[in-house]
């Protein structure tokens, strides 16, 4: 488990309301579940730290701290034991398990969270619109888009008579995920199972069974702990010709079948904003958590071609990208 860390200083920019003279520099912590080395992880902190810099944050006026690293609930806890410590003004994650950790971990620093479809039922906030306590963020998907996602998998490809969802055992988000696939599911006759995987052996026996059986169809979910293996279930998928479907667009520009989902690096910029209100003197509890706008339909024509698929003229016209 990485278990490194960086600080990440900017040196550039202008306060736009310049702290006096003699003011105590403030403090952000930045819980990024990837791996340091992962370049999606490296962009989401890029974007956040050029806004939080467009909003005249300084080197002189703010430290970000940045905290890298993939692990179970136990690893979770014991990073933000490490944040804690450092007593940050803000606390900013980016993942469901990260997010629910801050909250037990602490009900007085704020709180700005990325990624929890369902905040409520996490326990997060007390509702969308007022927060009222000390989280507030910005939800990547709602747990219904399992629903579509499965549809969009069956237009893609009509002959998946079977569907798998991946999901993690310590995210209840993907399993929530999956319950709203499984309730569509019924509605279309079709059967759906949850494949619980954490670790590269696991995913790489789950998706070499689902192959071998040429009926099956694979959902795979906003989960950043699946996403950080996006390259092996990407491999895997093309290697035993699986028709997948992901929540995310950097699956289908990594080579994966079609996504449909957020744009995730466009959240963090918006998360730089309320970091920005919260460090000016306004409260997480009056800070309504915000869900996507827009999602994103993306197509790889040159997977669909390499696995026998002909891609609807119908969902062609609906792609906001299509991937020759």
């Amino acid at each position: 488990m990485d278990r490194r860390r960086f600080l990440l200083t900017s040196l550039v920019g202008t306060l736009a309301a310049p702290l006096s003279v003699g003011a105590q520099q403030r403090r952000v912590s930045v819980l990024m579940y990837y791996r340091e080395n992962d370049p999606e992880g490296q962009l989401r902190a890029r974007v956040f730290q050029q806004q939080i810099e467009k909003l005249g944050w300084t080197g002189r006026t703010l430290q970000v701290d940045y905290q890298w690293g993939i692990g179970d609930a136990d690893w979770i806890r014991a990073r933000m034991a490490e944040v804690l410590r450092l007593a940050p003004d803000v606390i900013l994650t980016n993942s469901g398990p990260m997010s629910r950790a801050a909250r037990e971990a602490t009900s007085t620093v704020p709180i700005v969270f990325i990624g929890p479809p369902d905040p409520v039922a996490d326990g997060l906030v007390a509702s969308l619109a007022h927060p009222g306590g000390n989280a507030t963020g910005f939800t990547v998907v709602e747990p219904s888009l399992g629903a579509k996602l499965l549809e969009l998998l069956r237009e893609v490809a009509p002959r998946v008579a079977r569907v798998a969802v991946l999901i993690t055992p310590d995210n209840p988000s993907t399993k929530r995920f999956h319950e709203a696939a499984a309730t569509a599911a019924q509605t279309l006759a079709i059967p759906l199972a949850a494949v619980r995987v954490r670790e590269p052996a696991e995913i790489e026996v789950a998706l070499t069974q689902l192959g071998r059986d040429r009926s099956y169809g694979l959902i795979v979910p906003p989960d950043p702990a699946i996403v950080a293996h996006r390259k092996l279930i990407i491999d895997l998928a093309a290697r035993h010709r699986l028709p997948a479907i992901y929540a995310l667009r950097l699956f289908s520009l990594g080579g994966g079948l079609v996504s449909y989902g957020p744009d995730l690096p466009e959240l963090f910029q918006q998360a730089a904003v309320y970091v920005d209100r919260i460090l000016r003197g306004e409260k997480p509890a009056n800070l309504p958590v915000q869900q996507p706008t827009k999602l994103e339909l993306v197509i790889n024509l040159k997977t669909a071609k390499a696995l026998g698929l002909t891609i609807p003229p119908s969902l062609l016209a609906r792609a906001d990208q299509v991937i020759e």
